[in-house]
């Protein structure tokens, strides 16, 4: 007889994973989502297989606010070998340029404001950008050219930690699409050598930190009935986001995606982007316009 069928669970909140070298994304959700048995799954922001860190794992409703955690403010720590560059611009491609070039410390830190700032750059033809339908990095691995275009990009701080001939040791603090891999290997040109990441860190993504984070390996020592505290909740996502909170009426009408008039001396008139809630669940996100709140994404 074969085994009966798991019954997946309707559970809501977010798992902040310290994805582990070597894993996919998509393989750390899956994991997640076996181990909590849960019914819906899904992450805010990829990681590179071979890179580590924070990858914020949404189950259930907590889908629902992957947006809100995707834009925010990443912060990475990660490596520079000098000398060599790579196809994927990271340990994981084939060298495909050298230099005996090593810079000095004083030169690097010199050059690092220019990095700061909005700037343009140019992603690794080995990333999930799509040309036409197909994702960049299987036409790479297919030996087709690809050709992608710049883009602008947000960094607002990068912070030499350690430095020497071989390697250096990095911190940057940045907005939704930058490309460690791309930087490493724009700074090591502007430097007049050659580099590639070595090691890549991702310490913090949106409201989540490395002081947050659980591993795989902490997971599956749980046992089933205590796994659930590592649950956090769905509105830890919103962090920072304007928040409303209703009446009982009210928050019955917006369960049923209504829109409601906002009472009371504090009432907001006009909101750009905001959330309801009741009771300190999350209700719905959405907009506030001639004083009435009014729900985009509805949550159970």
């Amino acid at each position: 007889m074969s085994a009966p069928k798991r019954v997946k669970r309707a559970i809501s909140g977010w798992v902040v994973l310290n994805k582990p070298y070597d894993m996919t994304s998509t393989q750390a959700v899956g994991k997640v989502r076996w181990l909590f048995g849960a019914a819906k799954a899904g992450h805010a922001g990829t990681l590179d297989p071979l890179a580590t860190g924070i990858l914020p794992i949404a189950l259930g409703e907590a889908t629902k606010a992957v947006p809100y955690v995707q834009d925010g403010t990443k912060i990475y720590r990660f490596a520079v070998k000098w000398g060599s560059a790579t196809a994927t611009d990271d340990a994981e491609g084939a060298v495909i340029a050298t230099s005996d070039v090593r810079p000095e410390q004083a030169a690097l830190e010199a050059i690092l404001p220019q990095f700061t700032g909005t700037i343009m750059q140019l992603p690794p033809i080995y990333s999930a950008l799509k040309i036409d339908g197909e994702r960049a990095y299987d036409l790479a691995r297919a030996g087709e050219v690809v050709e992608l275009a710049e883009r602008e990009i947000r960094v607002d701080s990068i912070a030499l930690v350690s430095h020497s001939s071989e390697q250096s040791v990095l911190e940057v603090s940045c907005g939704k699409g930058t490309y460690v891999r791309s930087l490493a290997r724009d700074i090591a040109e502007q430097l007049g050598t050659r580099g590639h990441v070595s090691m890549l860190h991702r310490a913090a993504v949106g409201p989540f930190s490395d002081a947050d984070a659980v591993t795989i390996d902490e997971l599956e020592a749980a046992l089933a009935e205590e796994r659930d505290g590592f649950i956090r909740p769905v509105a830890e996502a919103l962090h920072g986001v304007p928040e409303l909170r209703l009446d009982p009426s009210q928050a019955a009408a917006v369960r049923h995606g209504n829109a409601v008039l906002l009472t009371g001396a504090g009432a907001p008139v006009s909101v750009d982007d905001c959330w309801a809630s009741f009771a300190g669940v999350v209700l719905a996100t959405g907009y506030v316009q001639f004083g009435q709140f009014q729900p985009r994404r509805v949550f159970n």
